[in-house]
């Protein structure tokens, strides 16, 4: 049994378990016990606060702690140390404690982009930095210490959950249920069916299991093999759009269409959100987006994407989930949304944020086992379960970058699998280099995947070196493929104009010899974001020529709402 399974059953038996523990290193004896002292003050009830005063006896005891099955939640270092660079010490003692995050204690004031902190953190030695002095405590330490945390519980298997899924690993519906839910926040438990666990929570549901998955709620209902619709309706989330005029409806719900929720209703319009699946886009499917401004630290997709769907909610935006745009038109003033259930929703204005899918790799032999060992996207819900495992990754963007780097942290060996000659052309600068660093990524470059196949899930890959044209069979574990985008514009037809690859074209692109579309309505020309269809807008990564960042696509989604203003008062 694995540690996250004994966490599991020492949960449900409901026996006490060892406090996490905190360590920190430091040679300064005054910095060590102030530092034990503010965090045994707030967090002593929950954590045991333990620490050495070097480097060599911190790695000892650590290792004494690991033989016992202890758990470090953090690890804190003085950059100040002698000996020992805390650095290296670290990267030593995350060998002992994979899941610990690692906490490096820099002196305040020195920003220069030579600090040791940098670069630590650009090849993925340290996870965050802790400011010396860290008061006053409540704006400085307590926060950082409690973000640190909330981080590092994701790794660990829950205490509780909301929900329990019985399944077959391996099935496709039973991946889309986890997946689903990790986007969500939702914390649940799987079982597989064939196991002792898994049969009793079968037993308890008054299920034979000849139908899988079956997901059971705290309360006691259970569900067979749930739509997505009844899944989401039976967490409370509204799926059917109902009757009513909306002043703007935002179809898709990535950072563009959350950004226009909460800028169109904080401005007072009635405002209705359609996301065919869960909120966030592919931006909620990134393990850590570092780039965006205002979060030194980084931020977890699924973290901004909860808290901008609760921010809209509060200003009085309304959420429909599960439901897809099927058609566009218009009635007189009105724009007219049709939906997957047959519903017709009308509003004064319309703000196309669909977004973009992956692309599909059109090998049937992998098409047939998608979400039973490949995975298009991150597939965050996934990430524990490769621990130990070899994976591959097909992919040179920046999404790939953070998937490689986020499953390097479970999986035994990362792979990734790249057509170009260099991971540069197309990864940001920070990515590459922390990609370098990590022992356990390896990149083959000039390489693609031919075939593959298993008995009802991946066991191997075929690759081919686009160089010498050898191919080579290769045992997987699970694939993961981030391979270009398309737009979700198929349901537009010909009603608004797009380019050749299907991105909704907008503002000034419409414009051609100094003149709008034939078919264009008014006196003045497109405006910025605006479609050929006077008060449909398009926003984030579906329009053409959008640039592909999440900041962009939140900019553009504030931007739209403010030309919505400008086309309502016409």
């Amino acid at each position: 049994m694995d540690r996250s399974s004994a966490r599991r059953a020492e949960c449900v038996l409901g026996v006490l378990m060892p406090q996490p523990i905190f360590f920190i290193v430091a040679d300064d004896r005054r910095m060590l016990d102030a530092l034990t002292v503010d965090l045994q003050r707030r967090f002593g009830t929950d954590y045991r606060i333990l620490g050495a005063a070097s480097a060599d006896t911190a790695l000892a005891t650590l290792a004494d702690l690991a033989a016992g099955a202890e758990e470090v939640a953090l690890l804190f270092a003085d950059q100040n140390m002698v000996g020992q660079p805390a650095v290296d010490m670290l990267s030593r003692a995350h060998r002992i404690f994979p899941s610990a995050k690692r906490v490096l204690i820099i002196d305040r004031g020195d920003w220069s982009a030579a600090h040791p902190a940098v670069s630590a953190m650009a090849v993925g030695l340290i996870d965050y930095h802790l400011y010396n002095p860290w008061r006053p405590l409540e704006r400085i330490l307590y926060p950082a210490v409690s973000e640190f945390l909330a981080v590092w519980d994701k790794s660990r298997e829950p205490e509780s959950v909301a929900l329990r899924i019985v399944g077959r690993p391996e099935s496709v519906r039973a991946h889309e249920l986890r997946d689903i839910l990790t986007r969500v926040g939702v914390p649940y438990w799987f079982y597989d069916d064939d196991s002792e666990a898994g049969r009793r929570v079968l037993q308890e549901a008054g299920a034979d299991g000849s139908r899988l998955p079956v997901v059971v709620y705290l309360d006691g209902r259970v569900l067979v093999d749930p739509s997505h619709a009844e899944l989401m309706a039976t967490l409370g989330v509204k799926t059917r759009p109902g009757v009513g005029k909306r002043d703007v409806v935002i179809v898709g719900a990535g950072p563009a269409g959350l950004a226009a929720a909460v800028y169109a209703a904080s401005e007072g319009l009635e405002t209705l959100v359609l996301e065919p699946v869960v909120p966030g886009g592919q931006a909620g499917t990134s393990s850590l987006i570092r780039n965006y401004l205002g979060f030194q630290r980084g931020v977890a997709g699924e973290d901004l994407t909860n808290r901008a769907v609760e921010q809209a909610w509060l200003f009085g935006a309304d959420f429909v989930v599960s439901q897809e745009a099927t058609r566009l038109s218009t009635r007189g003033a009105e724009r007219l949304v049709r939906t997957t259930d047959g519903s017709e929703v009308a509003a004064r204005a319309v703000v196309i944020a669909t977004g973009v899918a992956w692309k599909r790799i059109g090998l049937p032999s992998l098409e047939e086992l998608i979400g039973a060992g490949v995975f298009y996207g991150a597939a965050g819900a996934e990430a524990r379960a490769m621990r130990g495992r070899n994976v591959f990754l097909v992919g040179a963007g920046n999404s790939a970058g953070q998937a490689a780097l986020h499953l390097a942290k479970y999986a035994a060996t990362v792979t990734m699998l790249v057509r170009g000659d260099a991971l540069g052309r197309s990864m940001s600068d920070y990515l590459v280099t922390e990609i370098e660093k990590s022992p356990n990524i390896h990149v083959r470059l000039r390489t693609q995947i031919v075939d593959g196949g298993g008995r009802g899930y991946l066991e191997t890959l075929t690759v081919r070196d686009l160089t010498t044209d050898a191919t080579e069979v290769v045992p997987a574990s699970a694939l993961f493929l981030l391979i270009g985008a398309e737009p979700h514009t198929g349901w537009l037809g010909g009603y608004v104009e797009r380019d050749d690859r299907g991105f909704v074209m907008t503002g000034r692109d419409l414009i051609r010899a100094g003149a709008p579309p034939a078919d264009w309505p008014l006196d003045r020309p497109p405006l910025l974001l605006e479609s050929s269809v006077p008060g449909v807008f398009a926003a984030g990564d579906v329009r053409h020529r959008s640039v592909k960042r999440v900041a962009s696509a939140v900019g553009e989604g504030a931007i739209a709402i403010q030309l919505v203003h400008e086309f309502l008062s016409e």
